[in-house]
């Protein structure tokens, strides 16, 4: 049997690289990938995950956090479309058409993943899928290893997640018993909480209270405890305390002087090196070209925002960026792709490119 090779990248191809970044479709608390959202039963799990897919197919932000709008598919598979209408009923006065539920499904390895993949097709634009419970979609297994067993299950749903770029959130139980850190509370092997990208817990302070705290681990977000309290008459969860508070953060002064430079050319082609000699012209600062390709690459996403897209391509005999300032603040992009791309040729501008000599 011919076994497929390793496909590797070496640490300077990996370092000049331009890369999709990572999606957020909650900023700073839900990314792609997939997570785990854990709480004891009857404590108002199915009313936040309601109103999460409600924020994220309408675009309307998450207490104080931005979200990016796309299409949602719940599987509500402990309820019914009866109760489904009445919690809607209850919890907004219109919803977005953009948000599709289902009550049945397959499980995973038996056809699930075949209909996840039917609904990407149909809806190219998904940004997130909420499963709720992740026991439903679990076939019955006699696994000697349960942690091979659990770590297999989440391993399918996580791929699927990546190649698509969306966020997977599986809606899931905790053990009965306490512990001090809420996340060993999570119930199965660690082959569930330690495959995931994000875990998530919502544990109330008492069972008749109101009152609950959302704890956050992830990969890709910083770890945060949200204080939250529930409202009995709107059925809405609403943050007392807790958020991180995103402050803009100041601008690299290459990333100005970049700024700068490319209002003054419109576009520019060439190499890292003569890049860096025009900005030197600006700046009057010598600027290493392996810094500087590192920190576009970096901040791709804030050149972006900008108005600056960025591409990087290699030739026979060198390796070349291309840069185009629109002045709008929008290349183009949707978030789902990444701000800078990497082609086989050297991008075409549309506008006349100042060609450094070489």
């Amino acid at each position: 049997m011919t076994q497929a090779k390793l496909i590797t990248m070496d640490a300077g191809t990996l370092l000049t690289t331009p890369l999709p970044p990572i999606r957020f479709i909650i900023s700073g608390m839900l990314p792609q990938g997939l997570h785990i959202l854990a709480g004891a039963p009857k404590i108002g799990k199915s009313w936040l995950e309601l109103m999460i897919c409600l924020r994220v197919a309408s675009g309307e932000a998450l207490w104080d956090f931005p979200v990016s709008r796309g299409t949602v598919l719940y599987l509500c598979l402990e309820d019914s479309f009866t109760r489904i209408q009445n919690r809607l009923f209850d919890i907004a006065d219109d919803a977005p058409e953009d948000l599709h539920f289902a009550t049945m499904s397959e499980v995973i390895g038996e056809g699930l993943e075949n209909q996840i993949k039917d609904f990407l097709k149909a809806h190219p634009d998904t940004a997130l899928i909420v499963i709720d419970t992740l026991q439903r979609i679990r076939k019955v297994t006699a696994d000697i290893n349960q942690y091979a067993g659990d770590y297999r299950d989440i391993g399918i749903l996580k791929a699927l997640a990546d190649k698509y770029r969306i966020a997977i959130l599986l809606v899931h139980h905790l053990r009965k018993m306490n512990d001090d850190d809420p996340m060993n509370m999570i119930s199965g092997t660690t082959g569930i909480s330690g495959a995931t990208d994000s875990n998530f817990v919502l544990k109330k302070d008492k069972r008749g209270g109101n009152s609950a705290t959302l704890y956050c681990v992830g990969r890709d977000i910083e770890y945060r405890e949200l204080r939250l309290e529930f409202d009995n008459n709107t059925h809405l969860w609403s943050l007392i305390s807790g958020s991180i508070t995103n402050e803009p953060q100041p601008s690299d002064k290459i990333i100005l002087h970049l700024s700068a430079v490319m209002k003054s050319l419109l576009s520019f082609t060439g190499t890292a090196t003569e890049l860096a000699a025009e900005l030197e012209k600006h700046s009057g600062e010598k600027l290493l070209p392996n810094v500087l390709m590192k920190k576009i690459i970096r901040c791709r996403q804030e050149l972006a925002e900008i108005g600056i897209s960025f591409t990087a391509s290699r030739t026979r005999d060198r390796r070349e960026i291309s840069l185009t300032y629109s002045g709008d603040g929008n290349d183009g992009n949707d978030g789902k792709n990444g701000a800078g791309s990497v082609s086989n040729l050297p991008s075409q501008p549309s506008q006349p490119s100042r060609k450094a000599s070489m």
